[in-house]
C-alpha cells in the first residue's frame, strides 16, 4: 500500500500526515530537551562534572547523525515505512534501558542506542514530505511542521521539570518510550509514501552519497544552511548550566526560560508561513541571517546580570533561525531530483554534526559561557550572511534541473 497523491492528498489524509510528520521530526528535541533540567542533578548525584554528563547530549547527536546516513539510502531502496518501524522499535527499547541506568557511563551508552533508533524519524519524515508534496506547497507544509515541531522543545523541558518535581529522572525516559510507541502506531496506520523504490543492489546502495557529493549546489547549500543551527545547539547544551548554576534558578524556572526560547523558534516559523505569501523566501532568509548576527552582537555587549538580559537576545537568535529554516530546508531539497532519502539524511546529518560540535564547544570550562554563546552567534551570523549573499550573486540558488 502506497500513498497516492491524486487520491491521498485529501483534507482527511492531510489531517493525519502533518501531525505524524511533525511528531517524527520532533524526536530529536524530545530526546534531548526533556532531560536538560536533570543534567545538574545527575552531575551532583553521580559526582561527575557537567562536561561528562553533557556527553549524554553530545554522543546522542553524533550517533544520531551517523545513523541518518544509514537510514536514507535504505529508505530509497526499501521504502520509508519499514526503516521507520525498525528505528522506532529500537528507540522504544533504548528509552527504557536509559531509565534503568545507574551510572553516567551506562546512560551515555544507552543514549547511543536510543539515538541509533531515533535517527530514522526526522530524516525519513523529511523524505516523506518530499514524496508527498512539491514546490511552494512543500515549503508551506515544512513551515506548518516547523510550527508544530517547535512545541516539542518548548514543552519538553517543562515536562522534564514537572517529572523531576513529582517523580524522578528515570520517568523522563519512560515518557520518551511512550512517545516512541505513539509514533510507531502512527506509522503502522500510515501507508508507504515512496511510489517507486530503487532497484539498486545493496552493495551499491551507499553510492548515492557519492552522487550527491558531485552536486556542488547541493553540497554548498547544505554546509551554509547547517551552520545556522550551530548557535541553537550550543544554547541547548549550555542553557541548564547558565540558568541553574549561573543565575541560580530552580529546575522548574529554568524550564520556563528554555520554553521561552523554544517559543521563539515557533514564532519564527509562524512568521515565515505567513510572510511567504507576500515576501520572497530569499528575503526572509536574508532577514533571518541578519537576526542571528544582531542577537549575537547584543549578547556580547550585554552585562548579563539578570536572566532576561540573556534570554531576550537569545530569543532573537532563535526567532531568526525559525524564520529562515523552512525556506532553507526547501531550497536544499530543490537541488536534487533523485536519491531524496539520501539527500535528506545527509542534510540532517550535517545539521546534527554541527550541533554536536556546538554542544561540545559550549561544554568546555569557559569563564563566561554567555559571552561565548554571543561570539558563536555573532560569528556564525556574519559568515552565513556573507556566504548567502555570494551564493545569490553567483546564481547558486537555482533549483536543480531534471
Amino acid at each position: 500500500m502506497t500513498f497516492n497523491q491524486s487520491e491521498g492528498n485529501t483534507n482527511s489524509s492531510l489531517k493525519g500526515v502533518i501531525p505524524l510528520l511533525a511528531l517524527l521530526t520532533a524526536f530529536p528535541a524530545l530526546s534531548t530537551d526533556m532531560i536538560l533540567p536533570a543534567i545538574p542533578l545527575l552531575s551532583e548525584n553521580w559526582n561527575q562534572p557537567i562536561s561528562v554528563v553533557n556527553l549524554i547530549l553530545v554522543c546522542f547527536f553524533i550517533t544520531y547523525g551517523f545513523f541518518l546516513l544509514f537510514y536514507g539510502p535504505i529508505s530509497d531502496r526499501f521504502g520509508r515505512r519499514r526503516p521507520l518501524l525498525l528505528g522506532l522499535g529500537v528507540y522504544i527499547i533504548a528509552s527504557f534501558l536509559c531509565a534503568l541506568a545507574t551510572t553516567a557511563h551506562m546512560l551515555i551508552l544507552f543514549r547511543v542506542l536510543q539515538a541509533a533508533g531515533a535517527a530514522a524519524s526526522s530524516s525519513l519524515s523529511m523524505a516523506m514530505t518530499k514524496d508527498i508534496f512539491s514546490g511552494h506547497e512543500r515549503e508551506r507544509i515544512l513551515a506548518h511542521i516547523a510550527i508544530i515541531m517547535a512545541i516539542a522543545p518548548m514543552m519538553a523541558p517543562i515536562l522534564g521539570g514537572w517529572i523531576l518535581l513529582e517523580l524522578s529522572w528515570p520517568w523522563i525516559f519512560f515518557s520518551q518510550g511512550l512517545l516512541g510507541a505513539i509514533g510507531l502506531i502512527g506509522v503502522l496506520r500510515f501507508p508507504e509514501t515512496l511510489p517507486h523504490v530503487s532497484n539498486v543492489p545493496l552493495s551499491r546502495i551507499m553510492h548515492a552519497y557519492g552522487r550527491l557529493m558531485l552536486k556542488p549546489t547541493y553540497v554548498i547549500m547544505v554546509i551554509v544552511m547547517s551552520a545556522t543551527l550551530f548557535p541553537m545547539y550550543s544554547f541547548i547544551a549550555g542553557s541548564s548550566d547558565i540558568y541553574i548554576n549561573g543565575f541560580g534558578l530552580t529546575e522548574q524556572k529554568y524550564s520556563y526560560f528554555f520554553a521561552f526560547n523554544a517559543l521563539a523558534l515557533m514564532i519564527g516559523s509562524f512568521f515565515c508561513l505567513r510572510l511567504t505569501k507576500f515576501i520572497n523566501s530569499k528575503h526572509l532568509m536574508t532577514a533571518g541571517f541578519i537576526g542571528i548576527f544582531l542577537g549575537g552582537l547584543i549578547l556580547v555587549m550585554n552585562k548579563h546580570q539578570y536572566p532576561w538580559e540573556f534570554a531576550l537576545p537569545m530569543f532573537l537568535v532563535t526567532f531568526s533561525i525559525g524564520l529562515s529554516r523552512p525556506p532553507s530546508n526547501n531550497l536544499v531539497l530543490e537541488q536534487v531530483d533523485k536519491d531524496v532519502g539520501s539527500a535528506s539524511s545527509l542534510l540532517i546529518f550535517t545539521y546534527f554534526t554541527m550541533g554536536a560540535v556546538g554542544m561540545w564547544l559550549i561544554s568546555l570550562e569557559w569563564e563566561d559561557k554567555i559571552n561565548t554563546l554571543g561570539l558563536i552567534s555573532l560569528g556564525c551570523g556574519f559568515l552565513i550572511l556573507i556566504a548567502w549573499l555570494i551564493l545569490q550573486k553567483r546564481g547558486f540558488i537555482s533549483p536543480a534541473q531534471s
